[in-house]
């Protein structure tokens, strides 16, 4: 179920300073006096707890530096084991939130209600990222495929670089009859999900499987664990290819997708377009905030491979030191300087005026139980 399209302005950046109440802080990272390189006194202490997608390793890295300079007392702690992961953690008491490439579907939101009080889980956007299809294919740096095409190389029915498929779309480079190796996750994966998600919709007719966190058996292939683990062995044999996140590819080569009647190659902005043509979806919380990517958007400059990755947070928690301390933190990544933090680091679109403005009222909304 969907709702409402975010429309055109969901594309500005904000301009202003996002100032959320933070343990009895105006400032985002929940320093007094709006100091936020670590100079002033911390208004939240604490160790704050996640488990998840290892596609937001690097944008964790440069949130935790970021916030924990500015709250000398506290200190978050983020294992990137895969967005499955990290929400089974989250249902089950062993994390404080989950990266999760994936929103948490309803049964895993009424699940949540056991740690979360009545309301449940919120879903809150904070890292928007283009999935990158990446190969090594060495004199080869960028590919133009469309959705068919993508599908049935990694169904594995088209096996070698130089096939029709591939050259057709590609008149001007200069194609090896290597073998297509493919290389998928192994592990329960919110961007396998993204990917295949993708897939289904893009091209229905060629890849049957609907969207799943888990690789198809019957499509098994080379494979490895996250993010790291899938680029190193692309990376490591030539003639590979797999799909990660944009900015976890380095030097591989990578795909333009055809979109409409354009190739549109990865890149933040044309992320963040993709996202402004989709819509939220239907029947969660006041404040929950799943969104529905339109994957086969016609829309010129739109990249639709496309992740929309997650914190998963409690509604309410069991203790006025952990609330405090998840809003303050929250407060901090989806601020515009958290965003910005992020966007230098690992390349993702910072949040547009629209969804922060929503994410705002949402970390707000967090209260604590009883």
């Amino acid at each position: 179920m969907k709702a409402s399209y975010f429309g055109r302005s969901a594309a500005v950046l904000a301009i202003g300073a996002l100032a959320l109440t933070a343990c009895g802080s105006d400032n985002p990272t929940g320093t007094e006096g709006g100091d936020s390189s670590g100079g002033g006194e911390s208004s939240v202490s604490g160790t704050l707890t996640g488990i998840g997608a290892s596609s937001q390793q690097a944008a964790m890295t440069a949130w935790q530096n970021g916030f924990q300079s500015a709250n000398s007392g506290a200190t978050v702690q983020y294992s990137p084991d895969g967005s499955g992961a990290g929400r089974t953690a989250f249902l089950a008491g062993g994390a404080q939130f989950a990266g999760s490439d994936a929103y948490m579907s309803d049964e895993e939101n009424e699940e949540s209600k056991e740690q979360c009080g009545p309301d449940g889980a919120l879903n809150l956007p904070v890292y928007i990222s283009p999935i990158a299809v990446a190969f090594n294919l060495p004199g080869v740096d960028s590919l133009k495929l469309d959705a068919p095409t993508i599908a049935k190389i990694f169904k594995g029915e088209i096996k070698t670089w130089n096939a029709p498929a591939i050259a057709e779309q590609n008149p001007d480079a200069d194609l090896p009859d290597t073998r297509i190796t493919v290389v998928h996750r192994n592990d329960d994966s919110g961007t396998t999900e993204n990917f295949t998600d993708y897939l289904h919709a893009a091209a229905p007719e060629d890849w049957t499987n609907e969207a799943n966190q888990a690789w198809p058996s019957e499509y098994a292939a080379e494979n490895d664990k996250g993010t790291s683990g899938v680029v190193n062995t692309t990376q490591g044999t030539e003639g590979t290819i797999t799909y990660a996140d944009a900015s976890a590819v380095g030097d591989l080569g990578t795909v333009e997708i055809k979109v409409g009647e354009e190739y549109v190659p990865h890149s933040p902005e044309a992320a963040a377009k993709a996202v402004e043509v989709s819509q939220q979806v239907e029947g969660r919380g006041e404040h929950d905030m799943a969104i529905e990517l339109d994957r086969d958007t016609t829309e010129a400059g739109a990249y639709p491979l496309v992740l929309i990755s997650y914190h998963v947070v409690c509604s309410q928690y069991d203790s006025q030191e952990t609330a405090d301390l998840v809003k303050a933190f929250e407060s901090y990544v989806i601020s515009e300087d958290g965003q910005k933090t992020a966007s230098d680091s690992a390349g993702s679109a910072p949040l547009s005026e629209t969804l922060r403005e929503q994410a705002t009222a949402a970390v707000d909304s967090i209260s604590v139980q009883g």
